[in-house]
């Protein structure tokens, strides 16, 4: 299964110099139980931003454009979408998530299974907002909208998976109930 999971603002932000414009603790609970012992993509910016150290329990992939980029002992680092989707096949027990950022959001469009958002209800400050994603093909699974005390920090969850995937939804469905 090959998943894109992120949080944007009711305008589509994403970032903001390379990290999350918002702090929200229950969204990077979130982020850990879909990417724990799985395989996680991520661009250059996106790791740098995170300290530049690998998360513990998941392979780390950088996908990077720059060819002398090295990243330490537990970062695999590629340079091609194709690259990483061939490792990725080596696991087939493993699902792929995206994690960003929208360079690499955009080298995945069309394939990915399910769609992992966090819609924040307000407007932040940034400078990286989301690639255009095409949810037609996409239903609805789920949606559990959490409020907060500052309303901009209200935000939903939501998941969305391919509408001919039917084993698919049925295991998000009990995955998230």
């Amino acid at each position: 299964m090959i998943s894109f999971l992120w949080a944007q603002d009711q305008h589509g932000l994403i970032g903001k110099d390379g990290t999350l414009p918002w702090h929200l603790p229950d969204d990077l609970h979130f982020f850990k139980s879909v990417t724990i012992n799985q395989i996680m993509v991520m661009g250059r910016k996106t790791f740098e931003g995170m300290g530049k150290k690998p998360l513990p329990n998941r392979t780390n992939i950088v996908l990077t454009h720059q060819p002398e980029y090295s990243a330490d002992d537990g970062v695999i680092v590629y340079h091609s979408a194709e690259s990483v989707l061939d490792y990725a096949a080596s696991f087939p027990d493993k699902n792929l998530v995206i994690v960003g950022g929208a360079h690499v959001f955009a080298s995945f469009k069309g394939i990915p299974d399910v769609l992992y958002v966090t819609r924040l209800a307000g407007s932040f400050e940034g400078d990286t907002y989301m690639t255009d994603i095409d949810f037609e093909p996409f239903d609805l699974i789920t949606s559990r909208t959490v409020e907060n005390d500052d309303p901009a920090l209200t935000h939903t969850f939501e998941a969305w998976v391919r509408r001919d995937n039917h084993d698919l939804i049925e295991q998000i469905k009990r995955d998230n109930a």
